[in-house]
């Protein structure tokens, strides 16, 4: 279970800096993004220091006194192992803060989240070396009675779910999967016949961190060993490692030795339980001491205390990559992914990590087999520590797996050959990841990138299909399949899944190529969020409904309606939109006096459609950024710091104006249409946010204009539509 280090809360926030998703869905078991820079290594740069019982412990005390570590953690439990034995195994910080119970790696046990899918899979290979569980077979063989499309004609094999290659789509968990009533009890069958998922890309084709994958693998467990998943788990993975404060179960013992959980800003979060029970994908608990005894087996060919639990071969295959869009950029192992990619050094093959995030918590395990080298790490604050922790150690214990790496003399693609690449991509797993990649000019090799995190920079060619952006020094990389689908790795935005090509554009009969709006238009059409049909028509100047706009944002956030049913006194409670307004509700995009009266129907103005959106993004980017932002025109006063915000992110579209004083005339009280509407969700979607966000915070210009120029067709709206 993975859970994006932007955010740790239940409420709605920003994902990519500038578009809307429910932190539950796009944090719980999310991929981490990764930190941009980490503390220096201790040591000379190049020269490997060894790793002793000494320079572990003064590494470890070094880099958790420092001032970048002490900002994301509160308790944190780390262990390092080598060559069979405990090299270092510490505490720091508190399990409690109110209490000030200190960090005991040895009983304090943390939710290590996604760690535990390494366990899962652990289990599954004891079945396979049994020859109880065929890896190449279709999965249904040992999960019977779940219904679900593939229009393929490969199945679904075991080790499809072991890679996160199952062409599933997505399901996340929903909110009500993260709650507070441990007398609730969800089976894993119950669960994933309820959100068994389709398949909709060829099963192996694609890269896609899933966690429903590894739910089916724990059902795998329990119906081919005939004993419930945890007990399994108990008798013959925790109990012969000595394992004895490990457990799938948040019961008895484990509720008074977990730590408490907390927020970035080092507030304590409430006990909370998860659903289905027990979870395999996520919901393990664990002390830093018991992951160091199976690193010690894992590291030892299978053997603890001369006690068998795999065999050698079984650990082997396990350490080795499955897949790669890259040799440079591998995905998965069978229990473990690809490590962090540092600057120049593209992603060791000869690393094997796991990392792991629940609201509160964070983990990281890394092993170097060839070294008998073994680092787990976790804390209970969600956020970017192991970030800072893994080059660190890296560049102090073992620098010769951050080496920039030496390409030989390649000849780079023409800009014409290049071209193929050129379009938007959005994420597998979190569609709001969007990248726009356009031609990088006549020079070979050459592309342009750009995103709401990083803004432009450039991707120069360095082998085929391989190019090293020239602003974080990481390497992104390009498959094409045979049936001409691109899917990227970006590994900034998301190292753990692709981000696939958007299917060409075939616009709309009345839409002009030449329409100051058509590349909002058409990059929505190309990324399937309007049908992809040249016969219809868009009716760009049609005025857009209260129910309709909040309906389009919250699809285009990548989420679902909301499952309550609105009061019977609503005036949306029978509408076709009521689950997206009753969410809009939920989330705080709607607010007001009078809770009963939406009037969906209604056409929503301009700031109105701001404010539901500012409602949101506030929670990121603080008002005093955008007070200087002088309005022209009619703006009420309870939109202008929305107005202000947007006019200084640049979320809108060509219709907004600038006059000669430098005031900015938003058109607030007028009609959102059609066309308008797509522009402000284009430039949510890729407009660089997050650094321009930064520049005005350093009091630097920032690198886009933030407005566009003057629109060229009437952008007026209908007559027949009277503003509020």
């Amino acid at each position: 279970m993975h859970l994006s280090n932007r955010s740790t809360r239940f409420r709605l926030t920003s994902l990519t800096g500038a578009f809307m998703a429910f932190v539950l869905s796009l944090s719980l078991w999310a991929p981490a993004v990764q930190a941009e820079t980490a503390p220096a290594a201790v040591n000379e740069k190049g020269k490997a220091t060894a790793l002793t019982t000494e320079s572990a412990a003064a590494f470890l005390d070094t880099f958790f006194d420092s001032a970048e570590a002490k900002a994301q953690y509160v308790g944190a439990s780390v262990v390092v192992v080598k060559d069979g034995k405990v090299v270092a195994e510490k505490g720091y910080g508190y399990s409690d803060l109110e209490s000030k119970t200190p960090v005991d790696p040895k009983n304090t046990t943390f939710r290590i989240a996604s760690v535990s899918k390494t366990f899962t899979s652990a289990a599954v290979m004891q079945l396979v070396e049994q020859g109880k569980v065929d890896l190449k077979a279709d999965f249904q063989t040992y999960v019977k009675g779940l219904e679900f499309d593939n229009p393929f004609d490969k199945p679904v094999t075991v080790e499809n779910l072991l890679t996160h290659t199952t062409g599933f789509e997505i399901r996340d968990p929903q909110q009500e999967d993260i709650h507070n009533d441990f007398d609730k009890s969800v089976s894993m069958e119950d669960y994933a016949k309820l959100h068994m998922p389709p398949v909709v890309r060829e099963p192996g084709s694609a890269y896609m961190y899933d966690n429903f994958s590894f739910l089916l693998l724990g059902m795998i467990v329990e119906n081919v060993s005939g004993e419930p998943f945890e007990t399994y788990m108990q008798q013959h993975i925790f109990k012969p490692l000595g394992m004895d404060n490990s457990s799938f179960m948040l019961n008895g013992k484990f509720k008074n030795q977990l730590a408490t959980a907390y927020d970035a800003a080092h507030n304590p979060l409430g006990l909370y339980t998860l659903s289905p029970t027990p979870m395999p994908q996520g919901g393990m608990l664990s002390t830093a001491e018991d992951i160091g005894n199976f690193m010690i087996a894992f590291l030892n060919d299978g053997v603890k205390d001369n006690e068998r639990i795999w065999k050698e071969s079984t650990v082997k295959s396990m350490e080795q990559y499955r897949s790669s869009i890259h040799p440079l950029l591998p995905n998965t192992t069978y229990g473990f992914e690809a490590a962090f990619q540092l600057p120049g050094a593209g992603s060791s093959s000869k690393i094997i990590t796991k990392a792991g995030d629940l609201i509160g918590f964070s983990s990281y395990l890394f092993l170097i087999p060839e070294q008998n080298t073994g680092v787990f790490l976790t804390y209970n604050q969600t956020g970017a520590l192991r970030n800072f922790f893994y080059p660190a150690f890296i560049q102090t214990f073992f620098p010769q797996y951050a080496e920039p790496v030496k390409f030989k003399e390649y000849t780079p693609k023409s800009a014409d050959e290049l071209q193929r690449f050129a379009g938007l991509y959005a994420d597998l797993r979190l569609s709001t990841i969007v990248s726009s990649l356009k031609d990088g000019g006549k020079e070979p090799g050459k592309l342009s990138i750009s995103d709401v995190f990083l803004g432009p920079r450039t991707l120069t060619q360095v082998e085929e299909n391989l190019f090293k952006d020239e602003l974080t020094g990481q390497f992104t990389a390009f498959k094409e399949n045979a049936d001409g689908t691109i899917y990227m790795k970006e590994p900034y935005l998301n190292p753990m899944g692709y981000e696939k090509k958007g299917q060409k554009p075939q616009g709309f009969r009345d839409v002009r190529e030449n329409s100051p709006y058509a590349e909002a238009i058409y990059g929505l059409q190309s990324l399937g969020y309007y049908t992809n049909d040249a016969s219809e028509a868009f009716q760009p100047k049609n005025a857009v409904t209260r129910a309709e706009f909040i309906e389009d944002v919250l699809k285009m956030s990548g989420l679902k309606a909301s499952k309550t049913t609105p009061p019977a006194d609503t005036d949306w409670a029978t509408h076709p939109a009521a689950g997206y307004i009753q969410l809009g509700y939920e989330s705080g995009m709607i607010t007001g006096a009078d809770e009963k009266q939406f009037k969906p129907d209604q056409v929503i103005t301009r700031q109105e459609a701001m404010v539901m959106i500012w409602r949101t993004l506030q929670l990121q980017y603080p008002n005093e950024l955008f007070e200087d932002v002088k309005l022209a025109g009619q703006t009420d006063a309870w939109a202008v710091p929305a107005i202000q915000m947007m006019v200084k992110l640049g979320i809108h579209g060509p219709e907004v104006k600038v006059l000669d004083d430098g005031s900015v005339d938003f058109l607030s009280r007028k009609p959102l249409i059609r066309q308008e509407e797509a522009a402000i969700m284009y430039q949510l979607f890729t407009q660089p946010t997050d650094k321009i966000v930064a520049d005005l915070m350093t009091n630097q210009p920032p690198t886009e204009p933030l407005t566009d120029v003057e629109p060229t067709e009437d952008t007026t709206a209908p007559a027949t539509v009277t503003p509020e």
